[in-house]
């Protein structure tokens, strides 16, 4: 911010107001906020307005940050865009129409679906798998209208222009200089500028020595790249990494360079102007060019060279992945309790404003660790600390939020501070110390059934509900620590709802173990080595609940196999931790870093020796196993906890035991490792993994021999699901977290854990980009195994059960049995099991929804300053399903928007809007790009009337965005 950022706004609007010709493209807001926030005069903010009017600065993308597209979720990078867009239009009254997404390692299919839904008439990518790159350029086809999706096809379709091998940047290399081209303001010093004003690598002067040599090595580039594009229109991005911070020198050597060739265009057959990249897209979509079509497929794994492949990232700083995406589950939980909690409470004593501000920070926490070089990993420590402190400082807001709201509803006069559980420890469960009572809040738009986990000091507890009737739990010694219990209870929770459970210590443990809470007991096993068992399969012992019979192997302590009961099918299913071993020598070959997985060879068993506990209770057992070097060490480098749930009768626990949970430890890991767990099956898989793009579609991953660097270009993103499978069974990973993700062999899948690398390339040490992770981390996976149609039916509500768990606030709160009214919440907002609630948010924008009245409004300078705006609520829907992908999931399904949410009050009105809110639907006329197929007539379906005045049809992944207006009370 400081070096870079501020002076390329500053300075690049004074330099666009010294020249009428001149303009540039601004893509990120977190330093454009920032520095209009912080930094900008009133003078400097009415010439950008100015600049905005004119067209001569033009925002593109408009999110918060370019995001990454390999290991964000979907529902993040909508958050990001949509603080980004709001910003822009509640300020500018733009609504940016063009994406410039230049920098993400790879390109996801689920980007053109997202930017089209935002309003984007065109779509700009970069970085995509060199081999591939080459191809296009040779055929001329690095443009065309993409389909991201394979079941919205054309209606969410967009075009989408690859760049060339030059990549974002302008060439570098020009033959008359031993200085890098075209780069006239050098490279940014931080913390301040250079006394000489000379920066380093500042390209030669244009002067009238060498304006023709620019002249000519210019017109010369260009031509090249003219010959790998189908219009006479080429788009030449200038500028780099850390450009324009100082632009009055980079203008003063622009201007006259391209005087010069356009006042000699007849000599060099070419003319440049100054041009965003909206004007080199109206220029080419005013051609009349037929466009290929290009399908679903995305454009991962991307490598730059034969041993560069950019696969390591998917699994870079694991913890950060973690924080990240359990911060976004608990903003979601956040912003539904509080869009409640207004609607119901509009005079109610929490402050709105205070309350907004506390959502704030963590809405712009998680929108700025979606970076490229953010939740990537791809970052320095110090960079990732900030990262880390934003996520926990936004987390402990948005609990202490939801604790407050809780204490106002539950007890209007007792105003004790109610501490919000929030756990540093990098697993999935809440808290640390739970006092006698807990609240346990449901955030997603179904009734859930599961156990919630709270960490006692004492076994002899028991569990009651509001009503004081004890509930079904189970206490065991605790997975962490030698000194506490983990407590399950058994919750069941409508939807956007909570309950209250009120912990009872008794002394009387008997008494309380025959009330309701079970005892689990401990099965040891000793140590057992593979290598040195020769009866591996003939001593195998059960563990099961209604849905699974887990065949453990007593001689070796590993799984045997599984059988899915329902269907009495059973696969062969062993697990082993594996790791990679790297070079660190330059000098040896290529390397492993933050960004690239260049693997040795084939992974290694990274243990012989395994010991095992079977924890077993009448509501959950634990299968602890753990995983040691040899027999002589004393500290194991792996564990896996494998949990699966029997549930009582009365109780709908399909979801819960068609589930095994498993939570692993890994590391420390000795240096130069990767980690991977290899799930080995006897599917016939031939090597065909699916994978997610973003949370939001599969993608079919077919296994590809190739010349150098197999493993690692077999490797794909896994965001929340992966999945192999043959003619009888699949089995699905679920992730609640980012990793790399490849099967290297038929019937298996392997899954990368933890990286811990170092080298000596230099701009990697120059950077601090070696990633010597000496970090424990706890990530969790569940498995589900059956017949497709049983694991269709189950893995996308169990996705979501698995992103949104129930959050878990610790305190002390009334127990009695006159509840105020209204506790148990009567009609909960419930979707069918197909549709999910992507956002239920109120998120006080200040601009008004007629954009004629709001433009106006901002012209005559009447921003309104009078709050924020509570009265408008922000609602998105998404189809879980494919076409095709379930025969009764996949169905069009028609929701009554006022019957599903009259609990919350009266709906007045409803809007359908663009993704980010900005756009009403009926005025997004996006751009048609003429294509070589016929026209379908299911075009314009997304934006068809709805069935009434407040129903509308959701279509197989069709994600619907509203304005909901409620009825003041």
């Amino acid at each position: 911010m400081h070096a870079y950022a501020a002076n390329v706004y500053t300075s690049v609007t004074e330099e666009l107001n010294r020249g009428k010709q001149r303009k540039f493209i601004a893509v990120e807001q977190e330093f454009f906020r920032l520095w209009w926030s912080r930094v900008a005069t009133d003078t400097q903010k009415h010439q950008v307005h100015q600049l905005v009017k004119e067209g001569r600065l033009e925002f593109i993308i408009g999110g918060q940050v370019m995001h990454d597209e390999a290991v964000t979720h979907i529902d993040d990078q909508i958050l990001q865009l949509t603080e980004g867009h709001g910003f822009l239009y509640e300020t500018f009254g733009v609504r940016p129409q063009f994406s410039w997404h230049v920098d993400p390692f790879g390109a996801s299919a689920a980007t053109p679906t997202l930017f089209a839904l935002a309003g984007f008439n065109a779509h700009l990518i970069s970085r995509i798998d060199y081999d591939l790159k080459e191809d296009m350029q040779k055929a001329k086809e690095l443009q065309f209208v993409w389909q991201g999706s394979p079941s919205l096809a054309e209606s969410q379709e967009i075009f989408t222009h690859v760049m060339d091998q030059y990549s974002y940047c302008t060439p570098s290399h020009v033959p008359f200089s031993n200085r890098s081209g075209f780069y006239w303001n050098g490279i940014a010093l931080f913390p301040n500028p250079p006394e000489d004003g000379v920066y380093p690598n500042m390209s030669v002067p244009v002067t009238d020595a060498s304006l023709s040599l620019y002249a000519q090595t210019m017109v010369a580039n260009i031509k090249e790249r003219a010959a790998w594009f189908r219009t006479q229109d080429v788009l030449w991005p200038w500028g780099c990494d850390k450009q324009f911070f100082n632009s009055s020198v980079q203008f003063a050597n622009m201007d006259p360079l391209l005087a010069y060739i356009n006042n000699h265009s007849e000599e060099f057959g070419v003319t440049v102007e100054y041009a965003t990249v909206g004007d080199y897209f109206h220029a080419i979509h005013d051609r009349d060019v037929t466009w290929s079509i290009r399908n679903q497929q995305d454009f991962l794994p991307y490598s730059t060279e034969p041993f560069q492949t950019w696969t390591g990232f998917y699994t870079s700083r694991s913890s950060l992945k973690g924080i990240a995406r359990r911060a976004s589950s608990c903003l979601y939980a956040g912003e539904s309790m509080f869009a409640q909690y207004v609607l119901k409470n509009p005079r109610g004593p929490l402050s709105k404003p205070e309350s907004l501000e506390q959502l704030q920070k963590l809405r712009w926490a998680v929108s700025e660790v979606q970076h490229h070089d953010g939740i990537t990993g791809t970052e320095s420590p110090k960079v990732r600390d900030m990262y880390v402190d934003n996520l926990m400082e936004g987390m402990l807001a948005v609990k202490k939020l939801m604790a407050s709201i809780i204490l106002d509803v539950f007890w209007a006069e007792k105003k004790e501070e109610l501490q919000a559980g929030v756990s540093d420890r990098d697993s999935g469960k809440q808290g640390s110390e739970v006092g006698p009572c807990a609240v346990v809040y449901n955030p997603l738009a179904w009734t859930v059934t599961t156990f919630v986990t709270v960490t006692v000091h004492s076994p002899g507890v028991m569990v009651l509900d509001e009503s004081g009737h004890p509930v079904p739990a189970q206490i065991q010694n605790s997975t962490y620590s030698q000194s506490t219990y983990d407590l399950y209870i058994l919750a069941t929770i409508e939807g956007l709802s909570y309950r209250r459970y009120y912990i009872k210590t008794t002394g009387k443990f008997e008494e309380a173990h025959q009330e309701s809470t079970s005892i689990a007991r401990v099965f040891q096993f000793g140590r057992k080595s593979k290598k040195s068992s020769h009866y591996s399969g003939k001593r195998l012992f059960p563990v099961t609940n209604e849905c699974y019979s887990i065949l453990m192997d007593r001689d070796t302590n590993l799984m045997h196999s599984i059988t899915e009961r329902e269907s009495n099918q059973t696969v062969q299913v062993t697990q082993q931790f594996l790791e990679y071993k790297v070079n660190a020598d330059l000098e040896h070959g290529p390397i492993s870093d933050n960004y690239l997985f260049t693997p040795d060879g084939s992974a290694v068993q990274a243990s012989d020796v395994v010991g095992l506990e079977i924890v077993a209770g009448k509501l959950v057992t634990e299968i602890r196993q753990y995983f040691y070097r040899n027999f002589t060490v004393k500290d194991y480098t792996y564990a896996a906890y494998s949990r699966i749930y029997s549930i009582p009768k009365g109780y709908d626990g399909k979801l819960l035991c068609h589930r095994i949970e498993q939570e692993y430890r890994v590391g420390p890991l000795d240096l130069n490792r990767e980690a991977v767990l290899r799930t080995s099956t006897d599917l016939n898989s031939g090597q065909v993994l699916y994978t997610d793009n973003n949370g939001y579609q599969m993608q079919r991953r077919t296994y590809r021999a190739y010349v150098n660097n197999t493993v690692a270009r077999n490797y794909y993103p896994m965001v929340q699901t992966a999945f192999m499978e043959d003619n009888r069974s699949r089995l699905v990973l679920l992730s609640e977290r980012s990793h790399g993700v490849s099967s290297q062999g038929n019937g298996q899948i392997e899954v990368m854990l933890h990286r811990r690398l170092w080298n000596n390339f230099e701009w990697d040490l120059n950077y601090n980009l070696t990633l010597n992770d000496t970090s424990v981390v706890r990530p969790t996976l569940w498995l589900l195994l059956g017949p497709k149609p049983v694991t269709t039916a189950l893995y996308q509500m169990s996705r979501m059960a698995l992103e949104h768990r129930p959050v878990v606030i610790f305190g002390e709160l009334p127990i009695n049995n006159q509840m105020p009214p209204g506790y148990l919440q009567k009609d909960a907002p419930t979707l069918p099991s197909s549709l999910h609630l992507q956002i239920l948010s109120i998120p006080g924008w200040q601009y008004g929804c007629n954009h004629t009245e709001h433009l106006q409004n901002l012209q005559k300078g009447h921003r309104k300053e009078s709050g924020p705006d509570l009265s408008r609520v922000l609602l998105r829907i998404c189809h879980l399903y494919e076409v095709g992908e379930d025969p009764d999931l996949s169905q069009p399904v028609a929701v009554n928007l006022k019957s599903l949410l009259q609990s919350l009050g009266t709906v007045a009105s409803v809007e359908e809007r663009s993704l980010t809110g900005t756009w009403d639907v009926k005025d997004l006329n996006r751009w048609r790009w003429k294509t070589a197929k016929l026209e379908s007539q299911d075009f314009h379906r997304s934006s068809r009337m709805p069935l009434g005045n407040s129903t509308f049809l959701l279509h197989p992944k069709e994600i619907k965005t509203f304005f909901i207006y409620f009825q003041e009370q």
